[in-house]
């Protein structure tokens, strides 16, 4: 029988989307039903355009997400608590009124709010499975409510930050959720001659993730005229595309997009990646074999993830400013840092996603072969940190 998934996600970003996107992906091929919603939207017009226009706010200026942040959402202080009852008193009558409205068997939750709120509706509801993908390194307050069966994290760091609140939360360390068009990225001579990027070129992809944080364009402007070529990619930033393709069309070294779902030809045919330490961004250039110069402009747990992306190597940091940015990419060009020895076959994340649905008694039957049940001796596929606990 078919079964019925809602993914809960988020405006904010583009990497809770990408998550969404990533679990859609090995569900609709295993022939399940999914549907996405919008945990914002479920607040109702006024409430939810209120609360993302009040996180971009406190995101845009410096110190003060970061306050919130640290002090609060990431220590589980008494503001966090209060947050999540304001928000949950509208989402669970909503989020409740759409799974009577069309049943589901399972909610991933990949955004905070959405997390809190499905975690309540299990105990009306004991059958239906609730699950949490967050791939911060830092899982603050928020995502973490009793009434989730299983937390899904990258990292021994956020699973023990998960269980800082719920000591006894069944968690499971799986791979970041890449989808599958970055396993099978063009080769780069393939991916320069489909784009026009010349073969000798030093070439840089520069990703903004809908956050439009730090001088980009200026950024992106330095690095071409200091002889790089420059894919530009905008997201969904109207306004940030335009300036892009302003600059393309008076520098030959610049190739802007808007929003595009080409990013895997874009990486493959770069050899280094600007991004902010997004945990999606960084997984997909980890796939396809690209090194990472990452934007310490993103507060919160942004300045968590920089530092754990640091640690796992491939990956430097630099000075935020169009100076900074140039120096950086060109140490990297004149050392020849961006090339190093091909990284081994990176994890896939479907198995481990099987594994875990089926932990929580959702079977994923499929024939794609690219979902396979992992290898218990391979330390990869399933890592024994990632025992689940609680059943």
């Amino acid at each position: 029988m078919t079964k019925d998934a809602v993914l809960l996600g988020g405006p904010l970003g583009l990497g809770h989307e990408m998550m969404a996107r990533s679990c859609a992906e090995v569900l609709d091929r295993a022939g399940w039903r999914t549907r996405r919603l919008d945990s914002m939207s479920l607040l109702g017009p006024w409430h939810g355009g209120m609360g993302a226009g009040l996180f971009r706010r406190l995101v845009a200026v410096p110190g003060l997400y970061d306050g919130l942040h640290f002090a609060h959402l990431r220590t589980g202080s008494r503001l966090a608590d209060p947050m999540d009852r304001a928000a949950s008193a509208r989402l669970v009558p909503a989020l409740r009124a759409e799974l009577e409205r069309e049943p589901a068997d399972l909610v991933i939750s990949v955004f905070a709010t959405g997390a809190s709120a499905a975690a309540k509706l299990k105990a009306e509801n004991p059958g239906l499975r609730t699950l949490v993908l967050c791939t911060d390194v830092a899982v603050h307050r928020l995502w973490v409510a009793e009434g989730t069966d299983l937390f899904l994290v990258t990292s021994p760091a956020a699973a023990a930050s998960v269980r800082r609140y719920l000591p006894r939360a069944a968690v499971a360390i799986v791979p970041p959720s890449v989808r599958s068009a970055f396993y099978c990225a063009p080769t780069q001579e393939q991916a320069r001659a489909a784009l026009g990027v010349p073969a000798g070129d030093f070439c840089v992809l520069a990703i903004d993730s809908g956050w439009g944080f730090g001088p980009l364009v200026e950024s992106v402007r330095a690095v071409a005229e200091a002889g790089v070529h420059v894919l530009a990619v905008a997201g969904r930033d109207r306004r940030l595309e335009r300036r892009f393709r302003e600059l393309a069309a008076r520098t030959p070294r610049i190739t802007a997009f808007g929003f595009t779902d080409r990013i895997p030809a874009l990486m493959a045919a770069a050899d280094l990646v600007i991004a902010l330490p997004g945990a999606m961004t960084c997984g997909e250039a980890r796939v396809v074999g690209r090194q990472l110069l990452l934007l310490d402009v993103m507060p919160g747990h942004g300045r968590d993830n920089l530092l754990h992306e640091l640690e796992l190597g491939g990956a430097h940091a630099c000075v935020m400013t169009p100076e900074g940015v140039t120096a950086s990419v060109l140490a990297l060009r004149d050392d020849d840092l961006s090339h190093p020895p091909p990284p081994p076959p990176a994890p896939r994340w479907e198995p481990a996603l099987a594994a875990a649905l089926q932990r929580i008694g959702l079977d994923l039957i499929t024939t794609d072969d690219a979902i396979e049940e992992p290898d218990p001796d391979d330390a990869h596929a399933f890592p024994e940190s990632s025992v689940v606990r609680g059943f």
